[in-house]
């Protein structure tokens, strides 16, 4: 069984993550041990072991005597993660035409179509776990566990900015138009629709995301200098 010391950093890993993703603790924010102690009525051990684990997942940037620093978002950051998913879900929506399980697909779409409201974080992180479930589905279709594995941790690194895109204003109606059409040629068979379709609206969601970063105020410096602040 895990020690009680375990629990709670695991416990105090969840939480901060959760507040990091959902930009709850902004990019480029000071976080400090005896802060975060506080606010989640836990000593400094699981704490201390709980931001030691961010850090190493690049959640965190250690800041020496100071505590540590939110991964600030950089135009960069984003460039870089939509590039490496323009070269992996295209091609796995084509090889994944055929053979879907398309019955999984249209149950995870209906969560998606659940939508979500802009700044209600529960609600759009059940709206981006469902989204992120439904193409680790088709990644899997594919056969290929490696192009599986590497598509959910692809997703999950863009969870944040898909947090600040979808915090500018409702695309569940886009999202839903996306995602009925994505299916149709994936259950059909067509795999040149759908790589296309999967190259659209990974173009579209880039495009959302890097138009989010330069209107948000609070983000602008960080998106596009990089500012670590230290």
């Amino acid at each position: 069984m895990p020690r009680p010391q375990t629990l709670l950093s695991d416990s105090a890993y969840q939480k901060i993550r959760h507040d990091i993703i959902c930009c709850a603790m902004p990019p480029g924010a000071e976080v400090s041990e005896s802060r975060i102690g506080h606010r989640l009525r836990l000593s400094k051990a699981p704490v201390r072991a709980a931001l030691t684990r961010l850090a190493h997942e690049g959640f965190l940037k250690a800041m020496p005597r100071r505590g540590y620093l939110v991964t600030p978002i950089t135009l960069k950051d984003v460039q870089d993660v939509f590039e490496l998913r323009l070269l992996l879900e295209p091609y796995a929506a084509r090889l994944a035409a055929g053979r879907v399980d398309g019955d999984r697909l249209r149950k995870l779409d209906e969560v998606c179509r659940a939508g979500y409201t802009p700044g209600d974080n529960r609600a759009t992180q059940r709206f981006l776990d469902a989204n992120k479930a439904f193409h680790v589905a088709i990644a899997q279709a594919t056969g290929n566990a490696r192009i599986a594995h590497s598509t959910a941790q692809l997703l999950d690194e863009m969870t944040r900015l898909l947090h600040i895109g979808l915090g500018t204003r409702n695309r569940t109606r886009e999202m839903q138009h996306e995602h009925r059409s994505l299916l149709r040629a994936l259950v059909k068979g067509d795999g040149k629709t759908a790589e296309n379709i999967c190259r659209e609206q990974t173009e579209t969601a880039r495009d959302m995301v890097i138009r989010a970063l330069t209107q948000r105020e609070e983000f602008l410096n960080i998106a596009i200098s990089g500012d670590t602040r230290e």
